[in-house]
């Protein structure tokens, strides 16, 4: 994978790419043979969509559907950043243009230079991540000062670059700056310009914190690169405080002056810590140090300072795990055993049953269910004997329309319900019975509502009047079944409701106020709920009647998502730790609450305070914000047409192609909803010593994917002929136009996907002077006119961190090729290979077994292999070919090995594997076997500090045809 491609990537939220890579990876293997291009497989959406575009001096903000009002407002706190929000940085972005996805329910916001734009995903998330400001508003602040950050690579070396490969020279320039730097630096963006923002809520920088008071200060290569083993906060959190760090002691441009020095000349190792040194005398290590410690002094004071810590009892000892594992939002079943979410680097998702006592040893563990992709994991319900959650529903097309379903789970039975099939349910909780639901749901026109919803059915049986538009955050049911409790988030900042379906009335129990509030969660006359209040989450209880709110736990590091045992007499939650949550409990007695002032704003964490005060626009913007949509201006609609749009040049000079394996001159095209590629190049081969011209053309916007490739070379080769060497130059012409069509089929917790493609292959030979030619290659009055069929699927179960390879599912791939039109070179060739995974003898070994079939009537041409060949072994063309593999995968070590500043091992792997075949001709040759058998060994690594980790290694085969050991070298890749 190329670096631009690694670079734009990490902008998307992990979850989302791996979700769709599978699809795409399925619809490019199928044209590899068929030498195309292969334009990659982008999401899009539905073309029935209708779309426009608002247009503001340095904006275009692009939507579909009656989403006008969203993007007026988005349109309208953009153009007020425009000036502010990137001005610490010293730079003044020329206008970009703006999609709003609303067909998706994944709440996210990127912003890449491939083609140059950004894109907001309008459903707002429900934890305490969304703070206390409206979604699309936050986005905007944080993605803009991307875009910011990325032109300030216009600058130095990125202008020399800039007429060479147009925006792909900000990515070129930027191959130095660490991925802390740009998200750390735009959560204190956020911060500082924000009444909210990541660096206020205290479960953001929660990790780090464990660790710090634990005495786990870990070494800068770690805390970049990341772990196998321990817990090592993202890119996010390190970058918040790092960044924030040198604002606060620097001033608040510190960083303009760093891109700077490091824009002059980039390309050497570390030159971005050399830039740091040059601005403030500090190495980036010695930065980290003294962030580190200011940081743990901060909260060593804060903990010092804690009432005293609120005493609990454990539900389940995790002494068998010894590495990374949490056991989080804990749901009772009956009054002695709680329904948790298991996850961890060595686990995939997963539900597990905790008893304090039972018909299994008190503090064991059973494994309910493993669940698929979870949208907010934190809002498991359950009742009546079910348990409901939300996952996400990939469209089997179109990758940008993404459902939120509810699962629903009978915990006596195992039976599963999928309920509001291609709906949009951020969250859901369970009535008293299990028979009602009520969910939280946000549509394509950015209207948000409470909703319930029958559990069996899935039927919509009332949606609650929301009429000012207030979004609503984890609803629960009352024990009586005819209430509910949520928290709502309005203009003026955050409350808990009560609400009474059968009148549609709601009444607040706490004042709207700046406080970040979740999980709300109805006992007795009171209402328990999360609030950042203190500077630590912890839990609070509000009397439903006299508004008197209370603190229920005081715990050092945070207690998260309360739910009450069925006999009102305990209370769990999760406790957080540096080794992961873990599910504790503890007597419910409100007499032993300590009575406290309703909070009107939280105490804000470490630098928030600082980066406002010392913020050019740190009292501007607040205000710009909390104007209402009303005293904005409005700015004119006019229709978006996609097509006329189409054509979108992004990079151009010095290219590289889509493939990533030339660099060319030439241009790459991509409109900005996905629908249209164009790569167009001169390349050069260096072996021959040839060009050739190279068009492709992928027309995304229909249910097929329209592929169209043509390439104008030449040639420059040489043969043996009857004892002498005959050398000829000539010229070709090959065009490849079809159809795929990928789709995502993924429904649980297996990644499925199925592609289907069929292509046209032409190939004309001019001034072939040779008197012989190979097989697999066209003559002069021998033209190649063939059809090209696949049909691929994959099923894969989801790999935990530690999986070195997949542990269940299987693949298969089909293909015929044929020249059916008469003309002079004929072949065809039917295949078929499928492989199937199993897990090993220990927890991260794996197991694959593959065989295959190829059959061929190669008479007058030779088609490429379309099976796998015995490793260590150069391919022979038979008829009849069949092949067999097995391979034993397994992790040998996982490490933190460090070799200063240039290399850090994260992990040892192994494959050992044997392969063997039976090819057979039906003239001459006759049969031929091959028994292979080898070692891969892999080695996973960082270097130069880069977060994206990448695996190389080399592979020893004995091949007995040779009888001989081969030796090989794995070629690199880039594991996202």
């Amino acid at each position: 994978m190329t670096f631009f491609k690694v670079f734009s990537s990490l902008l998307y939220l992990e979850y989302y790419m791996r979700f769709l890579l599978l699809c795409g990876l399925l619809g490019l293997s199928a044209l590899l043979s068929a030498q195309a291009q292969s334009l990659p497989v982008l999401p899009q959406n539905p073309p029935s969509l209708r779309w426009q575009e608002v247009r503001t001096p340095h904006f275009r903000v692009i939507y579909a559907g009656a989403i006008d009002s969203a993007a007026q407002r988005t349109a309208a706190r953009l153009e007020q950043l425009h000036g502010p929000g990137a001005a610490t940085l010293g730079v003044n972005p020329p206008p970009i243009g703006i999609v709003l996805q609303n067909q998706t329910t994944v709440s996210n916001g990127f912003v890449t230079f491939l083609p140059r734009h950004a894109e907001f995903f309008t459903t707002p998330q429900q934890g305490f991540g969304l703070g206390t400001v409206d979604w699309l508003d936050g986005l905007a602040v944080h993605e803009y000062r991307h875009v910011g950050q990325f032109d300030k690579a216009r600058q130095g070396i990125g202008r020399v670059l800039t007429p060479l490969f147009g925006d792909g020279a900000l990515g070129i320039a930027a191959v130095g700056v660490p991925q802390w730097f740009f998200e750390g630096d735009a959560v204190g963006t956020e911060t500082a310009l924000t009444r909210s923002g990541r660096g206020r809520i205290p479960s953001f920088d929660v990790g780090l914190r464990a660790n710090l008071l634990a005495g786990r200060r870990y070494s800068y290569q770690k805390a970049v690169n990341g772990s196998l083993r321990d817990q090592v906060p993202n890119w996010y959190v390190l970058g918040y405080f790092m960044t924030s760090y040198l604002k606060t002691h620097h001033g608040p441009n510190a960083w303009a002056k760093v891109l700077d020095n490091y824009y002059r000349f980039p390309f050497y190792p570390f030159s971005f810590s050399n830039g740091i040194r040059r601005s403030t005398g500090l190495t980036v290590e010695r930065l980290y140090d003294r962030t580190m410690t200011e940081i743990d002094s901060t909260w060593r004071a804060q903990q010092a300072a804690l009432p005293a810590i609120t005493p609990v009892r454990e539900f389940a000892a995790a002494a068998t795990e010894k590495i990374y594992t949490q056991y989080q939002y804990p749901q009772y079943v009956n009054d002695s055993t709680v329904l948790t979410l298991k996850t961890g680097l060595g686990h995939i998702a997963q539900l597990v049953l905790l008893s304090r006592r039972g018909s299994y040893p008190a503090g064991a563990e059973r494994k309910v269910f493993e669940t698929g992709q979870l949208n907010i994991p934190e809002m498991l319900s359950v009742n009546g004997g079910k348990a409901v959650w939300p996952e996400f529903q990939q469209d089997a097309r179109w990758g940008q329309r993404i459902a939120s379903e509810l699962k629903v789970l009978d915990l006596a039975t195992g039976r599963l319900t999928r309920v509001g099939k291609g709906a949009r349910y951020a969250a859901a909780a369970l009535s008293p019975d299990g028979q009602r639901l009520v969910a939280v749901r946000t549509d394509v026109n950015y209207r948000h509502a409470l909703v319930i919803v029958d559990a069996q059915t899935g039927a919509e049986l009332q949606t609650l009047p929301n009429p000012q538009n207030d979004f609503y955050q984890q609803p629960r049911w009352h024990p009586d079944g005819r209430r509910v409790v949520a928290v709502t988030l309005s203009a003026a900042g955050k409350t808990i409701v009560v609400i009474e379906p059968a009148t549609g009335t709601a009444r607040a129990l706490l004042p709207v106020a700046n406080v970040n509030l979740a999980n709300p969660q109805p006992w007795r006359g009171f209402v328990l709920y999360n609030s950042s209040q203190s500077g630590i989450d912890n839990l609070y209880a509000v009397n439903a009647r006299t508004g008197q709110t209370y603190r229920v736990t005081s715990r050092p590091l945070g207690a998260y998502h309360a739910a009450a045992s069925p006999d009102g007499r305990a209370l769990a939650f999760h406790d957080f730790r540096a080794t992961g949550a873990r599910v504790v409990e503890m007597a419910l007695d409100s007499t032993a609450w300590t009575p406290i002032p309703t909070a009107t704003a939280d105490i804000p964490g470490p630098y928030a305070a600082a980066l406002t005060a010392q913020e050019p626009a740190g009292r501007l913007v607040p205000r710009l914000l909390a104007q209402p949509d009303s005293a904005a201006p409005r700015y004119g609609v006019r229709r978006y047409s996609p097509l006329r749009h189409a054509f979108n040049v992004f990079s151009y000079g010095v290219v590289q192609s889509p493939t990533g394996n030339a660099v060319t001159l030439g241009l790459r095209s991509q409109d900005l909803l996905n629908t249209t590629q164009i790569f167009a190049g001169v390349g050069y081969d260096q072996v021959e010593r040839t060009a050739s011209v190279i068009g492709a053309l992928s027309y995304q916007a229909l249910y097929p994917v329209l592929d169209v490739d043509v390439t104008y070379g030449g040639r420059d080769a040489a043969i043996i002929y009857q004892g002498q060497t005959l050398r000829d130059q000539w010229r070709y012409t090959r065009l490849t136009a079809g159809l795929r069509l990928p789709l995502n089929l993924t429904r649980s917790k297996y990644f499925q996907a199925l592609s289907i493609g069929s292509y046209y292959l032409h190939e004309q030979v001019f001034d072939y002077d040779l008197p012989v030619r190979r097989r697999t290659e066209t003559g002069s009055e021998t033209p190649l006119n063939a059809i090209q069929n696949t049909i691929s699927y994959a099923s894969q179960l989801r790999r935990s961190a530690r999986d070195v390879a997949p542990r269940g599912g299987g693949t298969f791939l089909g293909t015929w090729r044929t020249t059916p039109f008469n003309t002079r070179l004929q072949a065809t060739q039917l295949a078929a290979q499928g492989s199937v995974f199993l897990p090993g003898l220990g927890r991260h070994h794996a197991i694959r077994l593959r065989g295959g079939y190829q059959w061929q009537d190669q008479a007058q041409y030779q088609f490429a292999p379309a099976v796998s060949f015995p490793r260590g072994q150069g391919y022979t063309s038979f008829d009849r070919l069949r092949v067999a593999s097995l391979d034993y995968s397994l992790p040998l070590a996982f490490t933190h090995w460090e070799l200063g500043r240039w290399l850090y091992v994260q992990r040892l792997r192994a494959t050992v594997f044997g392969d063997v075949a039976r090819g057979s001709n039906r003239l001459g040759a006759g049969i031929r076997d091959y028994q292979n058998v080898g070692l891969d060994a892999l080695v996973q690594f960082n270097v130069l500090r880069l977060r994206t980790p990448v695996e190389a290694g080399v592979r020893l085969v004995y091949n007995t045809v040779v009888r001989q050991w081969v030796v090989e070298p794995l070629a690199f890749d880039i594991r996202l």
